[in-house]
């Protein structure tokens, strides 16, 4: 006993005097240059790598260099022509970095003894140049020679506007170590991707032992990222790889408290996926992400993309229950349109007083949005591209002894596709398009507004807007993520009236993904869409409700029939 105490009065004294007990944990680093990929597009960059103790499949970047090569870039705003400044500051183990900005000056601060990553404002930190408000979604951003708004014009209002609270990823809890060694500050290439690229549409920093490659999706590149050997993974990249799994879905799912989640490692051990994915086996390890999403998240949102190249390329079913019971109802709905219309339905058709607009996914296929300003005649855009399409409809509801007094926008058999496309189509209805966006993960709320240039004339005014017309929207249980938000806003508006069914809900944005061995998946976002009512913020999951019922699906495509009982309505 004597002894002990003794023992335990020196490891006193010694920590007291500051004195560490331990001896500093020091790595053999090595390192290489690895190509820089955009999809399969060299960038013309060599990123240098490190890696610890010849552990050669788990990739750690200094984070000077990330800042030089990807940080700046991730964030800027070519379009516009804005850069993005940030500079770093040194103080032993930690570090750092100031986004630079006329108004703020945000701080990152990475602790590399305690292994944690924190912000002052993480909104504001990973902000999109270009964007109107800290949640803006749309990414669509079109100026003139002037810098002044063209085609799609962002109101700053600050309406409602609540900024986050200060965020610490607590990367040590997850056993998730930074390295701060020999003048290198070392994180994990997979971490820097999860928390500092998500929400810039870049997609993930993939590595696959022969390039880093920036997607979204790995089988739009995949004959670079396939192009690697398969094999296992090593002893420290499974461990790894579960652990950033984990931290990943716990910081960014956007369902967790709706699904009642305590924690993604409690999740994994009960459902029994904990064991696979702690097995070198890539392959099994893969299937068990590829089930967490199909049968336990089963979202619509929640996606398999593609097996990791140490796998190699397997077919698989992306969706799960929820997934399939959509595509399930989308079937039944385009049987019964193809009865009526054989040859597929118009984008744009005219029954006596009534205007149907027609399209099936919201798409927006320009690279810039000045190729809109390009076609002279209007009715020469395709109905492929939404953007056009409204474009188009506009030049023939407004046209010269034009016998329109309704509009009818059929989204009866709309999936949900572009923001950009959305928030367009809502500022033709109504004029200007509100969306509001809560961030589940800091707490940040906020509301933007848009306004379309639909006639091209360079102004944003009443000639814009088919708002002084008589309003409708078809709906269905098809309708999900855009194809849910654009009823939604109408239906909080008050001047759309709705005809159909409840659609499928769908609120939370899109959050490309991956493993620390690269499997390629998306998830439901921290963000969620919401519609602002008497000052607060409700999320749009559960759909909107019609204001008139159609009971069978037939109903929606006799449109002679259709138009009589929306006559009736007035």
């Amino acid at each position: 006993m004597k002894k002990l105490l003794s023992i335990l009065l020196a490891l006193a004294m010694f920590l007291s005097l500051g004195i560490s007990a331990f001896a500093e944990e020091k790595h053999e680093i090595t390192s290489a240059a690895y190509p820089l990929c955009m999809g399969e597009m060299q960038m013309g960059v060599d990123l240098p790598l490190y890696f610890l103790d010849g552990v050669n499949d788990l990739p750690y970047i200094d984070f000077k260099d990330f800042q030089e090569n990807l940080l700046e870039n991730v964030f800027d705003n070519y379009a516009m022509g804005i850069d993005v400044q940030f500079t770093t500051e040194e103080d032993g183990p930690i570090l750092v970095c100031r986004r630079l900005d006329d108004t703020y000056h945000i701080l990152m601060t990475i602790d590399f003894d305690e292994n944690t990553i924190e912000f002052a404002d993480y909104n504001l930190f990973c902000q999109r140049a270009g964007s109107s408000t800290i949640l803006d979604s749309v990414t669509l951003n079109v100026v003139d020679e002037a810098g002044n708004p063209v085609l799609l014009e962002k109101v700053d209002t600050d309406s409602y506007t609540r900024f986050g609270d200060e965020l610490t990823f607590r990367l040590g809890d997850y056993g998730i170590d930074l390295v701060y060694q020999d003048g290198l500050y070392l994180v994990p290439l997979q971490t820097m991707s999860d928390i500092l690229v998500p929400g810039t549409n870049w997609g993930n920093l993939f590595f696959n032992g022969q390039s880093v490659i920036i997607t979204t999706n790995v089988n739009e590149c995949a004959d670079l990222y396939y192009a690697a050997p398969t094999g296992v993974r090593s002893e420290e990249l499974t461990a790894f790889g579960y652990n950033e799994l984990c931290m990943m879905l716990d910081y960014f799912y956007g369902f967790k408290d709706t699904h009642r989640i305590e924690s993604f490692d409690k999740l994994l051990h009960d459902v029994t996926f904990e064991e696979i994915l702690k097995d070198p086996d890539p392959e099994q390890a893969d299937l068990a992400i590829y089930r967490l999403i199909t049968d336990f998240l089963d979202d619509n949102h929640s996606k398999f993309l593609a097996f990791s190249y140490l796998t190699g390329p397997i077919e698989y079913k992306a969706y799960g229950k929820a997934g399939n019971k959509i595509f399930d109802h989308l079937d039944t709905y385009q049987n019964a349109r193809a009865a009526f219309y054989p040859d597929g339905i118009p984008g744009y058709e005219e029954i006596g007083n009534t205007a149907y607009i027609t399209f099936d996914h919201f798409a927006c296929y320009a690279q810039s949005g000045e190729e809109y300003y390009g076609v002279e005649n209007p009715l020469d855009f395709g109905d492929d591209d939404t953007i056009g399409l409204i474009i188009k409809a506009h030049a023939q509801i407004f046209r010269e002894d034009s016998p329109i007094e309704n509009v009818v926008l059929d989204l009866s058999a709309n999936i949900g596709g572009m923001d950009d496309a959305a928030v367009f189509v809502i500022s033709w209805f109504l004029g200007e398009a509100n969306i509001s966006m809560v961030d589940n993960m800091t707490g940040a709320m906020c509301s933007s507004t848009y306004r379309a240039d639909v006639n091209r004339d360079g102004v944003f005014d009443e000639k814009d807007t088919v708002a002084d017309k008589n309003l409708f929207c078809l709906t269905s249980p098809v309708c999900f993520s855009c194809g849910n938000l654009v009823p939604c806003a109408f239906k909080e508006s008050g001047k759309v009236t709705l005809l159909g069914r409840t659609t499928g809900g769908g609120s939370c944005g899109v959050l490309y993904s991956s493993s620390a061995w690269g499997t390629s998946f998306q998830i439901s976002a921290n963000t969620r869409l919401s519609f602002l009512k008497n000052g607060a913020f409700y999320d749009i999951d559960r759909g909107a409700d019609p204001d008139y019922l159609i009971s069978r699906p037939e109903k929606y495509y006799d449109r002679a029939a259709l138009t009589d009982f929306i006559n009736g309505i007035y």
